[in-house]
């Protein structure tokens, strides 16, 4: 009996191998991907700023783009007083000049700059993943689908998904406004303290 048993126990290591990449690690192989696309105008400027029009067909295209928070605006060229201008588009919407243009393809004609927009989003490809059965499990894997909800619901939420390439800088903090919510919370007394209001059930009049 025992010699018998051996090749059963044999099939069945192998049918638990097949279906799925065998991860016997902490760490799930389903991981945000983080993808990168530029969107670039060029528009022409003047030494007083953005030629007449521009600024108005600037608008439109920002409209057209779906341009949001999270989207990084940069200028490529010499940008002058045409910066101010476009910095003020930014500013009706909450944002800001982001900093230094990526190298974009052509060069920027002459009297124009190049308003660039770089937008990033991340996903997590292949989920939900259940190719792996939960069970029987004989060579210590976790199952296929392990890692999916949480690793897709930090793509979704992250605000830049730039952050999750190359983090932020630590930089200063003001102690004043990170304990602001704290002070609050102790400061308000519990909502138990306080007398119950009586209300009365009768009818008026009656």
């Amino acid at each position: 009996m025992a010699n018998k048993a051996f090749p059963l126990i044999g099939l069945a290591l192998l049918l638990s191998a097949c279906g799925g990449t065998v991860n016997r690690g902490m760490e799930s192989i389903h991981q945000p991907i983080v993808q990168r696309t530029d969107y670039l105008i060029d528009v022409a400027a003047t030494g007083a700023g953005l030629a007449p029009g521009e600024q108005e067909r600037l608008e439109g295209w920002f409209r057209s783009i779906g341009l949001a928070y999270g989207d990084r605006v940069m200028i490529d060229g010499p940008a002058g007083a045409a910066g101010g201008d476009v910095a003020e588009l930014l500013a009706r919407r909450g944002m800001a000049i982001a900093g230094p243009a990526p190298v974009t393809q052509g060069q920027v004609p002459d009297g124009s700059v190049r308003v660039v927009v770089s937008r990033a989003t991340a996903s997590v490809p292949g989920c939900p993943d259940w190719s792996r059965p939960a069970s029987p499990e004989f060579v210590g894997s976790t199952m296929s689908n392990y890692g999916c909800a949480s690793n897709a619901a930090l793509a979704a939420m992250v605000a830049d998904p730039i952050d999750l390439v190359q983090g932020r800088g630590g930089g200063t903090s003001d102690p004043a406004l990170a304990t602001r919510a704290m002070d609050a919370y102790r400061a308000t007394p519990p909502s138990g303290t306080k007398s119950i209001k009586v209300e009365s059930t009768s009818k008026v009049g009656k």
